[in-house]
């Protein structure tokens, strides 16, 4: 498990060892699941503030002319991903092809 804070003037990312485990081969409804939790690590980051050099990034990209890496293909790729992930979570866990618009479409 990933957690990221942005608000934490330190340690902004946070990596649990965490999991499950389903046992045994009986039914469905009477499996065992268990679930462990170990370590937490916490890289070392840069503690440059993530706005500015999103604004550095995007002036670099208009005086030079180049291609910005947050472009607006880059954010519909995004929100193609909060889409399908809400609709996979909708079904249940079902794999959600990336662009799927659901409901009959």
């Amino acid at each position: 498990m990933i957690v990221y804070d942005d608000l934490e003037p330190s340690d902004k990312i946070k990596v649990y060892d965490k999991g499950i485990s389903v046992g045994g081969k009986e039914d469905i409804y009477r499996r065992l699941v268990s679930y462990r939790s170990g370590d937490m690590w916490a890289p070392q980051l840069d503690i440059t503030e993530a706005l500015r050099v999103e604004a550095q990034h995007f002036l670099r990209s208009v005086t030079e002319n180049t291609p910005s890496l947050s472009d607006g293909r880059a954010g519909l790729r995004v929100v193609q991903i909060l889409e399908a992930a809400s609709w996979s979570l909708r079904e249940r866990g079902r794999p959600v092809k990336i662009g799927w618009k659901g409901r009959g479409q």
